[in-house]
């Protein structure tokens, strides 16, 4: 038999009023869930210090009796009864073994755990390592009594912790990536394929693996959470990627792995696919079958989409639903322009008789697929980036310098032409998440004249940034920016500097979504949870995100947002790739891509439209320059301000992408930055990174695997390898059951994912989608290789000083 036990320090105990307010919670253990058991043969033994109890018997902790565990998937449930005892013991959980072998682990029950943010505590707070749920608690309050209060305190927990961090330096690149898949299920008997609605029992056996690497101090590689539908879930690294430039040899490799991870879980006939599912809201779309519940009382009283097919594992999902359809006063309405075969009704007008009566029918637009659900947004699928920052300063300016990239990368991976089982006349989901989550009453979107609403918005929740936020860019900052006056002046009363006051106070014209009442009373010197409520809920094309409060090795980060989720492991790798890669370009070269912000919103309307890599022209910076306000030695420059350049231009993504100088290669060097004309030709984003890396020492396998996917982009930008929307559309174009009439039939689209499957798995390979691109991916770095690059990195550091 084999023992193994997890010491625990420094913990914290709940005090004895805490304790009598407990009602019921529920522990989940998730150490019953380790891999090497069979999940019909494992035998559970939970004990504490004093007895030892069969999982048989019924138990009652605090006194030490035995109790029987409620299953859920692999993990053991079991339940804590109101008590005041203040002994305290710890719950050890022993787990049999193949070959009679056993691991026990202990888990402190005295006061570890954080009851109230359903996470358990942990000294070193990488991952929670059991979850506390007091559902029965959370009620969501009537937000308008308690707004402005919320938001005065949000507030302050900003400004606590701005000033707190604000002089925090040195941090080094860490960077990672979130890919949010689909589980399907095939018929293959009737060619018909579905999402299978079994993301709550995945995560919960995903998640448990989790804990156990955790308790047993083995290292988590991916990590797994929950997204806004039921058949939904998201993976990211275990582990921040670092600076060395060997880890872009290891990102791929670790999607592959993650991919595998939560195959190896799935039953006959599923499959998980990193794709926004064609066919939501189309009639027996779910797995277990699923009805929609319009004329009853339920969050989103959708036509389309039934409300079992949120997530259910936690209630932010549904509240949100509840409460954006609550303030908005309505039911979302999602109009996306038809696309218009050689046969499709003109005009193009959907008969939803059979749906029902009332505001649906008059929501819906003529030539539009209609969509009334906020699942139809956040129920597709997306590939975002984070990356930590060396300071607040550089943080801010990388902010800036991203967001005229947005729409480039949202054209340049266009993946999503079909809604609701329709051919669209748009490429991507921008658009759609964007209204399914516009909680704005009519008054604020200016449909009637104000009376209870303070302002009209111009824009969703979910939509481009309206500012720039770093100093030297406000110059670039021209349109009319919507603020809350009171907020902005308490940021201002609080040393914020103007830009960045700016960009909260107009993030905190929203309401917070959601509310519970056992959140409301915060301590605003060590909580940021009021002011993440808000700034969680502004869903834009970028995120400036601040360290959090309980996580000393997190710096200030960026999240770039805009990316559509691609078919493989390959694309997403590739993507996050190249917009890190631009990072550092940006960062060394110091260079500026801003534009006034009213483009960026222009180019993002245009990165959405068909085909938009080929036929569509963006405004862009022509000439590079260098930054002299560039965050440079922890200091803004004094040379802020002056006018926005005039030397922009309308370009194609293969003049972005790839540049243009006379049909010659250009080279960019620092010295010529001021010196080119405004015929001289662009340098093209692609060859600056080829430079970027010219100049640093890289090992061969990881040149090898970045040249991959420098090349896959650069001939996606051209056309010569196609986007996944485009490779979509020529699929159904040439199914024999499609009548070229926008309906893409189940027949289609069941086929049409056995292909991507295929592709997707390896089993296929699709020289039109991917080229003939292959890495050198390896999920580890060699140590000599390491050792190399950190010495490197090294020198010019003291070069550099």
């Amino acid at each position: 038999m084999r023992h193994m036990s997890v010491n625990w320090h420094n913990e914290t105990p709940l005090s004895r009023t805490l304790r009598d307010r407990i009602a019921h919670y529920r522990i989940v253990a998730a150490v019953a869930n380790l891999g090497f058991l069979d999940s019909c043969s494992s035998h559970l033994m939970i004990t504490n210090k004093k007895t030892s109890c069969s999982s048989r018997k019924p138990c009652d902790l605090m006194s030490g009796r035995g109790f029987l565990p409620e299953r859920s998937g692999r993990a053991a449930c079991f339940s804590m009864p109101q008590t005041g005892h203040r002994h305290r013991r710890s719950l050890y959980l022993r787990s049999g073994r193949p070959h009679g072998k056993q691991l026990e682990v202990g888990i402190p029950v005295s006061a570890a755990f954080d009851y109230a943010t359903a996470k358990a505590w942990s000294p070193t707070r990488r991952v929670a390592v059991a979850w506390i749920t007091r559902l029965e608690e959370c009620f969501f309050l009537s937000i308008g009594s308690i707004r402005t209060a919320f938001q005065k305190h949000g507030i302050y927990q900003f400004i606590n912790l701005y000033h707190r961090l604000k002089s925090r330096q040195g941090d080094q690149l860490k960077w990672g990536d979130e890919i949010e898949y689909t589980i399907v299920k095939f018929d293959h008997e009737n060619k018909k394929v579905r999402v299978s609605c079994r993301a709550e029992e995945l995560l919960s056996r995903l998640q448990a693996q989790e804990e156990v690497n955790a308790l047993i101090g083995t290292v988590n590689h991916f990590l797994w959470r929950p997204e806004f539908a039921a058949y939904m879930v998201e993976g990211t690294p275990g582990v921040p990627y670092g600076g060395l430039l060997a880890c872009f040899n290891v990102v791929e490799a670790n999607m592959v792995v993650r991919r595998k991870e939560v195959q190896k879980l799935l039953k006959k006939g599923e499959s998980v696919l990193s794709i926004s599912f064609p066919a939501l809201g189309s009639r027996d779309f779910t797995v277990p079958p699923m009805k929609p519940t319009p004329r009853q009382e339920g969050p989103g009283r959708s036509i389309f989409w039934p409300e079992d097919a949120v997530f259910c594992g936690h209630p932010r999902f549904k509240n949100l639903v509840k409460n954006i359809r609550g303030r908005r006063g309505e039911k979302v309405a999602i109009n996306v322009p038809i696309f218009r075969d050689k046969n499709t009704p003109n005009p193009y007008i959907e008969d939803l008789s059979a749906y029902g009566e009332g505001d649906m029918i008059s929501a819906a637009k003529p030539d539009h697929i209609y969509m009334d659900h906020m699942g139809f947004g956040m129920g597709c699928c997306c590939l975002q980036v984070t990356f930590q920052a060396v300071n607040v300063d550089e943080a801010r300016w990388l902010y800036d310098q991203l967001t005229p990239i947005t729409p480039i990368l949202l054209a340049l991976s266009a993946a999503t032409p079909i809604f609701r089982s329709k051919l669209a006349d748009v490429d991507s989901r921008w658009d759609i998440i964007s209204a399914s989550v516009d909680d704005r009453t009519a008054e604020e979107r200016g449909l009637v004249p104000l009376k209870n609403s303070k302002w009209t918005i111009a824009k969703s929740r979910y939509d481009t940034t309206d500012c720039y936020i770093y100093p030297c860019s406000v110059a670039y900052n021209d349109i009319p920016l919507q603020y809350d006056e009171a907020i902005y002046k308490q940021l201002r009363d609080g040393d914020i500097d103007e830009p960045l006051a700016k960009h909260i106070a107009h993030m905190f014209i929203r309401d917070p979504l959601q509310v519970f009442r056992e959140r409301i009373q915060q301590d605003d010197e060590k909580s940021t949870e009021h002011f993440e409520t808000i700034q969680s809920s502004n869903w834009m094309n970028m995120r400036f995100k601040p360290p959090p409060p309980d996580a000393p090795e997190i710096g200030w980060r960026v999240e770039f947002r805009p990316t559509e989720v691609q078919l493989t492991d390959f694309e997403n790798a590739a993507y996050c790739c190249f917009v890190v890669l631009l990072t550092r370009v940006i960062i060394s070269f110091r260079l500026t891509y801003l534009l006034p912000i009213s483009m960026v919103s222009e180019n993002m309307k245009r990165a959405q439209k068909r085909d938009a890599v080929l036929n569509q022209k963006f405004l862009f910076r022509k000439s590079l320059a260098t930054c002299v306000s560039a965050p440079k030695d922890n200091k803004v420059s004094a040379n802020c301000g002056g006018k926005p350049s005039e030397d922009i231009e309308e370009m194609t993504i293969n003049e972005i992408i790839n540049g243009w100088l006379f049909g010659h290669t250009y080279w960019y060097s620092r010295e010529m930055s001021g010196s080119l004309g405004k015929d001289d030709g662009f340098p093209g984003l692609v060859p600056l990174i080829r430079q970027y890396l010219d100049s640093a020492d890289v090992d061969v396998d990881t040149r090898c695997t970045v040249s991959q996917y420098l090349n896959f982009i650069s001939k996606r930008a051209t056309g010569e390898i196609w986007t996944l929307a485009h490779w979509i559309r020529h699929f159904v174009d040439k199914h024999p059951a499609y009548k070229h009439d926008s309906e893409v039939p189940d027949e289609t689209i069941y086929d049409l994912l056995v292909q991507m499957d295929a592709i997707s798995s390896g089993k296929q390979h699709c020289q039109k989608l991917l080229g003939c691109h292959r890495s050198k991916t390896d999920h580890l770095i060699p140590s000599a290789v390491r050792r190399a690059e950190e010495s490197f990195v090294m020198s010019k550091q003291k070069r550099g000083s």
